[in-house]
């Protein structure tokens, strides 16, 4: 890309050499209104309940131009605390405190603030969408600004006393304007990478249903399996609840004395956060003693059990175990589904992760037992059941069809890692003043 024709130093380590007929300017000196807000008393209902004025916390910042609030405050909450004022249209919010510092939003309606916000408004020097580019453009440079330990925060003054460098306030116009053109061309290619891998992981998902339900033969006899969510199966495959071709279901027990016990090493005791679909995620597993291991002997899981969550939030995600442990154990929210020789547990793995396994798992949560799965329940869960050597071959089917989309789903993933650097890079070469966009051709 193009870049201008003379550049000065800036005076800035962090910032480098800029246009040199861009001018430095502090923000406080080039706003008339920069503030904030606060949080009307929580347990006061005379401050939220039936509210009708806008009132915008960081949960509710996009890094983009926004519509509307989640949360609104009372005119009593106003006339009580001075702290709150409303902010005009066209304003422009950045996150103060914690994961969200840096946050930003360009506001499409009248709101007030939470404390966490610092809202910038009302500038002849400074063009807003500029400002907000810019603020994304030197995301880095303000996290770096940031005070504090376990939650980190900027300060109004910290943001008041940012210098920055711009050209005059149309020029600003138009470079705002070519990064909203250029950054939506990429939030489209994005967004069209990000729809290819959403329908890929959904014909994975279709692909394995089929499988599991109708084998891989689309020209095989069928029969009726007299189970409405399964629908005619193959001719040759038999209904089989679960209890019929498993040797064990059931669950752990937390350790006496519960956390206090865990180690730093030790034989990994493995709990629901512990289980997804597609692999165990063991950055966070607990260690248990090889003597409390040996006392929890009857929820010891070896290679080949299927291990199932069977409560809370992630109810029902599975994965089997191969050679990952060498010993391992389970807590009780943490089902053990061992196959017996009726069944492959790969192909077990298949069927609880399939619709129709989730769909039984989901209508056992309805009415009192919301949230959790017991063993009985379980037990009698029916599914289609082919023979040894066809669940093999649909295992096969089903691995080469996997090894295919992956490799689309992973290689579309890059591309759009890609897309995003560039985007942040752009964005910060052209507010920076590292490229020129003044003669740009927008296509």
């Amino acid at each position: 890309m193009k870049r201008h024709e003379k550049y000065k130093d800036s005076g800035l380590e962090w910032l480098g050499k800029v246009p040199d007929y861009w001018e430095s300017w502090k923000i406080s000196h080039a706003f008339t209104k920069i503030g904030s807000g606060t949080t009307p008393q929580s347990g006061n209902p005379i401050y939220h309940e039936n509210g009708t004025i806008n009132w915008l916390n960081t949960g509710d910042l996009n890094d983009g131009v926004l519509y509307s609030c989640a949360k609104k405050i009372t005119p009593k909450a106003i006339e009580d605390n001075s702290s709150l004022k409303l902010y005009p249209k066209g304003s422009l919010v950045i996150a103060m405190y914690g994961a969200t510092i840096g946050k930003t939003a360009l506001l499409q309606f009248e709101t007030t603030t939470n404390q966490a916000c610092c809202v910038f408004s009302e500038s002849d020097i400074i063009d807003i969408q500029f400002l907000q580019y810019w603020f994304k453009g030197n995301k880095e440079h303000i996290l770096n600004l940031a005070i504090g330990g376990g939650q980190p925060n900027i300060s109004q003054d910290i943001l008041k006393g940012i210098r920055l460098y711009c050209p005059n306030k149309e020029e600003q116009t138009l470079i705002a304007n070519y990064l909203n053109h250029k950054t939506a061309q990429l939030d489209t290619l994005i967004a069209k990478k990000e729809q290819l891998i959403n329908l890929l992981q959904e014909e994975r998902t279709a692909m394995i249903n089929q499988a599991v339900t109708k084998g891989l033969d689309p020209n095989v006899a069928m029969k009726d399996s007299g189970i409405e969510w399964l629908g005619d199966i193959p001719e040759h495959w038999n209904v089989v609840k679960v209890k019929h071709f498993t040797e064990k279901i059931g669950s752990g027990v937390t350790p006496r004395g519960g956390a206090e016990v865990y180690q730093e090493t030790g034989v990994p005791l493995l709990r629901s956060q512990n289980i997804y679909f597609d692999r165990f995620k063991i950055d966070n597993v607990a260690f248990i003693s090889e003597e409390i291991h040996n006392s929890m002997n009857n929820s010891k899981v070896f290679k080949g059990d299927v291990l199932l969550n069977i409560t809370g939030g992630s109810i029902g995600r599975c994965f089997y175990l191969t050679d990952e442990f060498k010993e391992a154990n389970v807590n009780q929210h943490v089902c053990i589904v061992r196959p017996n020789e009726n069944i492959v547990t790969e192909y077990l793995h298949l069927l609880l992760s399939s619709d129709g396994g989730q769909i039984q798992i989901s209508l056992c949560q309805q009415g009192g037992n919301r949230e959790a799965l017991n063993f009985e329940q379980l037990k009698n869960f029916p599914f289609a059941l082919p023979n040894i050597e066809e669940q093999l071959r649909i295992i096969d089917g089903v691995h080469e069809s996997n090894k295919r989309m992956s490799s689309i789903i992973e290689k579309s993933q890059q591309e759009i890692d890609l897309l995003k650097e560039y985007k942040t890079a752009l964005i910060s070469e052209v507010v920076t003043g590292k490229v020129d966009v003044r003669e740009a051709i927008l296509n």
